[in-house]
């Protein structure tokens, strides 16, 4: 067995790493939450807030919105919580997850919530809406997380090491907080419905079949998991896109009465397949890390009355010309009854079942290679010194 020679960086670190770890253990047994952190990317699926203050028509900081929601109309795209609000609650959180807009520097360490409507993976897309951030963009306000959280955590240890790795320590202590943290991306369905499928605004579906254009995305996608992997993250979850072609506002684009656009829901596969792939070949190339698929599609692919839903085919208020709801528009009163809340967007009830089925899989095919719950539960090493 061939040994590297011990630096005295190394030998604090590895000190440290033993008090912390005794801590987390001691915590933990008080009830303490499934993850000490929780980071959520995404669209209008799981933006809280973060559209609020940008010149964009996708933002929602209105009423009926958050009609269900205790904070009213915060900026969520439905009618009360998110699937990642739920989610949040079923990690044992007691707050919802802040977004990155509205952020104290006090609850930085317990996770950040970057979503962004109308964004996409690909920077173009959701532009003719307005103002978006990005994933790209979205990766840069986390790292702007994470030199604060480098900041608080330094301070905190440098009261029992020395000062002269100061620099270096923070950073370790940052890796070491965001690696036990849960992530979720959740990305691809506006670089279909506000991209792709807009040839009047985007060249996209001029210069790709949907089988290219999907690659194109998961190709581009790869290299941004891999960078919030360098970043620190080791237990990501992959939401994948959902029924596209089943939205209110799809139906009522086409020419079939009620049925869904089978190009958008073909589209969206084409693009899962390749994310499940991926999952595969990120999970090899990194064992000191996970990652998981949730297949929206697939859960939202069942019969709506056996969920106990009535109707899935309009949503619950009346829309505006991007799909939204109007403005103090008076909404329906069986929303549990509703899948679509608006022209886009589930309803709570909706999202209570994606959330519970993503965290504690019904069906073998609701998740892959495992669920939330078996995913928090994980013991895995990160590495943190090469020889």
């Amino acid at each position: 067995m061939a040994f590297h020679q011990v630096k005295p960086l190394e030998v604090m670190v590895i000190a440290l790493y033993w008090v912390l770890s005794v801590q987390q253990h001691s915590s933990s047994v008080h009830g303490a939450q499934q993850v000490p952190c929780f980071f959520i990317f995404g669209d209008s699926q799981a933006d809280s807030g973060n559209n609020n203050l940008l010149d964009s028509l996708a933002k929602v900081n209105y009423k009926p919105y958050g009609i269900d929601f205790p904070g009213g109309a915060t900026g969520r795209f439905s009618n009360g919580r998110s699937t990642v609000d739920i989610l949040s609650q079923l990690l044992g959180f007691n707050n919802f997850i802040p977004p990155f807009a509205l952020l104290n520097s006090s609850d930085i360490l317990k996770g950040v919530n970057y979503a962004s409507g109308a964004a996409g993976i690909r920077e173009e897309t959701g532009s003719q809406l307005g103002a978006r951030i990005s994933l790209d963009g979205q990766l840069k306000n986390h790292e702007i997380t994470i030199s604060r959280i480098a900041d608080i955590l330094g301070d905190r240890g440098a009261n029992r090491l020395q000062r002269s790795y100061y620099s270096s320590i923070k950073q370790w202590l940052a890796k070491r907080h965001l690696n036990q943290c849960l992530y979720s991306i959740g990305m691809g369905s506006n670089d279909f419905i506000n991209n792709y499928f807009l040839p009047q605004h985007y060249n996209t579906s001029k210069s790709f079949t949907t089988e290219q254009y999907a690659e194109a995305l998961i190709t581009q996608y790869s290299e941004q998991i891999k960078k919030l992997y360098n970043f620190g993250a080791r237990k990501v979850v992959l939401v994948g896109v959902g029924i596209i072609g089943c939205t209110p506002t799809a139906i009522s684009a086409g020419k079939n009465g009620s049925a869904c656009l089978d190009i958008m829901n073909s589209a969206a596969q084409q693009f899962n397949q390749k994310l499940v792939s991926l999952v595969d070949q990120l999970n090899k190339n990194f064992t000191d890390a996970k990652f998981i698929y949730i297949n929206s599609f697939g859960m939202g692919t069942g019969d709506p009355a056996a969920a106990g839903f009535k109707i899935a085919n309009v949503g619950c208020c009346e829309v505006n010309e991007v799909g939204q709801c109007k403005i103090d528009g008076i909404p329906c009163q069986n929303r549990s009854e509703y899948v679509f809340w608006d022209g886009f967007h589930p309803t709570e009830a909706a999202n209570r079942l994606t959330a519970i089925r993503s965290y504690n899989a019904f069906s073998p095919s609701d998740t892959y290679p495992m669920d939330i719950s078996h995913l928090v539960q994980l013991k895995l090493e990160p590495k943190f010194f090469t020889s």
